[in-house]
């Protein structure tokens, strides 16, 4: 931590930052606060990112991809918002299940304590009850670092984020405004008819804060254009914020050039400001920031080539689906020094429109997903890139799928498939711990809870010596990767089976009964995980199967 005066030190250790959002939603919230966290990460300080999510769910695992975006899983295994992800790639730490908090978590736990008698009696009311719950998950652990950047998820002025916004009032009481700054994320509508901004929406969304008491430090106005000064004059001057402090957050082409755009524009010395902290050497710490992701930058703009990546899924119409993934292809491409292009198809088109839009990629992912819906054209374009020697990584959902194309099509095995698809057939693919009941854990089966009860978080894997997957993770002899899954293959019953359909299992469970990893000896690239490698990926710690998979078609 910088060195400062020893008035302000008590300030700088337990100083929180919060992140709200207004006038609509998906301006990105979880961007704005992972640059807030990459920035302050830069100039050495610590950090924690938390997020509190306004809806009922327990948590987003039983929510649909198609609405919400894909579930973050993270090393403890908690099911958490996609943000989360952005959290962890921008910033590089490890978030944990104390750091995402629901209304459904909080209305659970307050009823259990109601339930014991903790409250003596008392009727059980939003204020103080609900808030208390929320104001303990923001302040839990504060201490242990410099800063604490709590996301308000929703948008200001939904019924639901009104608890959150009580929180913060709360606290700002009892903290001091000097030890906490918000930062209000905001959109400003660029009439091109009119040839102007306009400025209404935040005030609005401003005023809908400043209404239960809670004043934003600092506008972070999203915008296609340069705010001229006269703009952010009368931001500053409607909203009650010094003119300084309307920070301008203009549209990017990749979200890894925000964080230096975001310097450049003096967020983070903004901050400095607030919290008083003694000016570090402003042209030390530039040079640090311009170093990082200035080399993020230039990867991106002056790639020597372009690559062309199928992913093929039943989520494609919205890509925040498949977001760890689309950012682990990328950051495979950092290290590789390529544009990696990604060809979106859809798994229930026809089986001729998913072969012919096959016929011109590089590489092929099939990623993780529930259900029976799109399997046939997955399995197609799994066929296809065995059959074709295209460069192949399944995830999840998809090496049980090419474990079961290799037992139809090449073992002769024609009626295997997964619990998960029918009760008819020769189950290759089945319910977790139903082989023999691992030692500890339950037995599921298809009348069970769906939400949490799934193989979460980490998880060790021992890996085939001499194998690809050893020579891709470094020869090292245990790895360790986050799963989300229910179903799995079962290594002891149908190895052999594996062996007569070409395919080599590289990577197996510590206790030696589940399939983790497989791979075809007579194939360029064709390699298949049980985990979830995407979360685990980073900018400047690209995964090591993305990086090998566009190597593969560079080679």
């Amino acid at each position: 931590m910088t060195a400062v005066p020893q008035e302000i030190c008590f300030v700088l250790m337990s100083a929180f930052i919060f992140v709200t959002g207004g006038v609509m939603s998906s301006l990105g919230k979880g961007i704005a606060a992972s640059c807030i966290g990459a920035l302050l990460r830069a100039r050495n300080f610590s950090i924690r990112m938390k997020k509190l999510d306004p809806y009922i769910n327990i948590d987003p695992g039983t929510m649909s991809p198609h609405k919400h975006g894909e579930v973050f899983v993270m090393e403890d295994g908690c099911e958490a918002d996609l943000d989360f992800g952005h959290y962890e790639r921008f910033t590089d730490i490890t978030c944990s299940a104390g750091d995402s908090i629901t209304t459904g978590k909080i209305y659970e736990k307050v009823i259990a304590k109601e339930r014991k008698g903790d409250y003596l009696g008392s009727d059980i009311q939003v204020i103080p009850h609900i808030t208390n719950e929320i104001k303990d998950f923001i302040t839990s652990g504060y201490n242990d670092v410099d800063f604490t950047i709590c996301e308000i998820g929703g948008t200001v002025g939904d019924i639901e984020s009104f608890p959150y916004i009580e929180a913060i009032r709360q606290l700002i009481l009892e903290f001091r405004k000097e030890r906490i700054i918000c930062v209000h994320l905001t959109y400003l509508p660029f009439i091109k008819t009119a040839g102007e901004l306009k400025t209404k929406p935040t005030q609005h969304s401003v005023k809908q804060l400043q209404s239960v008491g809670v004043q934003p430090d600092i506008l972070l106005c999203r915008s296609e254009i340069e705010i001229p000064d006269d703009i952010k004059e009368k931001l500053a001057m409607f909203c009650n914020v010094k003119k300084e402090n309307v920070v301008t957050a203009l549209d990017a082409e990749n979200i890894y050039l925000i964080p230096h755009q975001y310097h450049e524009e003096g967020l983070d010395k903004r901050i400095y400001d607030h919290f008083n902290i003694s000016e570090e050497n402003e042209q030390i710490a530039t040079e640090r920031i311009a170093n990082k992701w200035g080399s993020v930058a230039r990867l991106i703009r002056n790639s020597s080539g372009n690559v062309r990546i199928a992913i093929i899924g039943k989520y494609t119409k919205l890509q925040d689906a498949y977001i760890s993934l689309t950012q682990a292809v990328m950051h495979g491409g950092f290290a590789n020094d390529v544009r990696v292009e990604i060809d979106w198809i859809n798994a229930e088109d026809e089986k001729a429109e998913i072969l012919k839009r096959l016929g011109g990629v590089s590489g092929i992912i099939v990623p993780g997903g529930f259900s029976v819906r799109g399997t046939d054209g997955k399995l197609e374009a799994i066929k296809f890139a065995r059959e074709n020697s295209v460069p192949f990584l399944g995830i999840c959902l998809g090496m049980q799928l090419a474990v079961i194309e290799a037992c139809r099509n090449v073992a002769g095995l024609s009626t295997a498939t997964s619990r998960e698809f029918s009760d008819d057939g020769e189950m290759v693919v089945d319910f977790m711990g139903s082989w023999d009941g691992r030692e500890g854990e339950e037995i599921r089966d298809s009348t069970g809870n769906k939400g949490g009860t799934m193989r979460l978080g980490r998880y060790d894997c021992r890996l085939t010596p001499g194998s690809r997957a050893h020579e891709i993770y470094g020869g090292k002899g245990t790895i360790s990767e986050r799963h989300r899954h229910r179903f799995e293959v079962s290594a002891q019953k149908y190895g052999a089976t594996l062996e007569k359909a070409g395919i080599i299992i590289s990577g197996i469970s510590e206790d030696g009964k589940l399939v983790e990893i497989i791979e075809r000896e007579d194939h360029p690239f064709f390699v298949a995980t049980q985990s979830h490698p995407e979360f685990k990926s980073r900018p400047f710690d690209p995964h090591p199967l993305f990086k090998s998979l566009i190597r593969a078609h560079i080679e």
